[in-house]
């Protein structure tokens, strides 16, 4: 139970998601159950003007897409029951030994009450925003029905997973299993051979930030580090590469720092096209306020590249000094003095791909056992 997958208007959508449960699915038969606000057409934002494709499905994974009604803002706090109303017949029809949901609310409410109809077990995944930012005092309510009613919660690292025992959930019915991502994509290259694709500069100091054009990643604060540390580095290239609904801000910090000279505000690229971003840059960076488990910080680990990233969620968990900088949030002064340090030294890619080579395989490995420990072999 999810909308935290691809669907046929956001393929890039909950990558992590997918890429663990198309490993699940060569070992067990797995229906992924996708359940999509239905805004009235004249209510809906910009960024929701779309229909699914109900007949798309990504590579590997059995995915069925279901609408049900919704108000921005306003259904919140009944969206769980709601999505669940619509799913139960389906998912009834289906059998499913276990209910596995990915995002606390409302999903993991949805799961949870279709796996109590159905009287099986519920595991619920948490992934980050969905503990760290709740968005109403029902919802939070309802998050914490999950947390301390599911089998089991998971979260995608430690830190989450203290919260969410804070919260309710059963110290003995909760555990972290951190990301990992595809080493046959994410490995170290050559740097020359990524920027001749990309057209960049040989011989610039290249710094990528890849992901959500959001203000919460940090992405002001990046501009104002970028600003501070140019007049040093004259050959420093910032490049943005995303899309979000904070581009128009982005740009526009920009433009007032009358940075666009060497601060670029890319659109987002496929998904193969990120490990070249990644194999181009001098240094990666990730100043978000919160995290989870980031992608970008494990993919970029894989690729041998040096991050300098927030200290904040489970980033710590997956890096070190061995491999870049930690700073703290909403620092542009400490982010500019983290990524002048990285930029100063010399970095050695293999020991950097060797500090997390964590495999999708083994998420999903981590994750069936938690299944077969509450639904045993038949």
């Amino acid at each position: 139970m999810t909308h935290y997958f691809p669907s046929s208007a956001e393929p890039w959508q909950g990558r992590s998601a997918y890429e663990t449960l198309r490993v699940v699915a060569r070992k067990a038969e797995v229906r992924v159950f996708y359940s999509n606000a239905r805004y009235p057409s004249f209510l809906k934002s910009r960024s929701r003007r779309f229909t699914l494709d109900p007949s798309w499905s990504p590579p590997d994974v059995n995915t069925n897409y279901y609408d049900y009604p919704a108000l921005p803002v306003l259904s919140r706090p009944f969206n769980g029951s709601t999505a669940a109303q619509v799913l139960l017949p389906h998912v009834r029809a289906f059998t499913p030994d276990l209910i596995f949901s990915c995002v606390l609310y409302p999903h993991g409410y949805t799961g949870l009450k279709i796996a109590r109809a159905l009287k099986v077990p519920a595991i619920t995944m948490g992934i980050g925003s969905d503990i760290n930012r709740i968005g109403d005092a029902i919802s939070a309510m309802h998050t914490r029905t999950v947390l301390r009613n599911s089998d089991f919660i998971v979260t995608v690292c430690d830190d989450l997973c203290k919260k969410a025992v804070r919260m309710g959930a059963r110290p003995e019915r909760a555990r972290p299993i951190l990301n990992g991502c595809d080493l046959q994509v994410f490995y170290p290259r050559e740097r020359i051979d990524a920027r001749k694709k990309l057209g960049i500069d040989p011989s610039a100091q290249a710094v990528v930030y890849i992901g959500r054009m959001d203000l919460r990643k940090g992405l002001r604060e990046l501009v104002q580090a970028a600003v501070l540390i140019h007049a040093q580095r004259p050959n420093l290239h910032v490049y943005i590469v995303g899309d979000g609904p904070d581009r128009p801000t982005v740009q526009s910090a920009i433009g007032e720092a009358k940075a666009s000279g060497y601060i670029h505000a890319l659109p987002s690229c496929a998904f193969d096209q990120v490990a070249v971003w990644m194999a181009a840059a001098d240094v990666i960076t990730l100043p978000s306020y919160m995290e989870g488990c980031p992608n970008a910080v494990l993919e970029a680990l894989a690729c041998g590249r040096p991050v300098v990233a927030t200290s904040v969620g489970g980033i710590p968990e997956i890096m070190n000094e061995t491999c870049g900088c930690l700073v703290p949030p909403q620092n542009p002064q400490a982010l500019a003095h983290g990524l002048n340090s990285v930029l100063d030294r010399t970095w050695n890619p293999a020991e950097i791909s060797a500090v997390h080579g964590r495999s999708w395989n083994t998420v999903a490995d981590e994750l069936l056992a938690v299944f077969q420990a509450l639904v045993p072999a038949k």
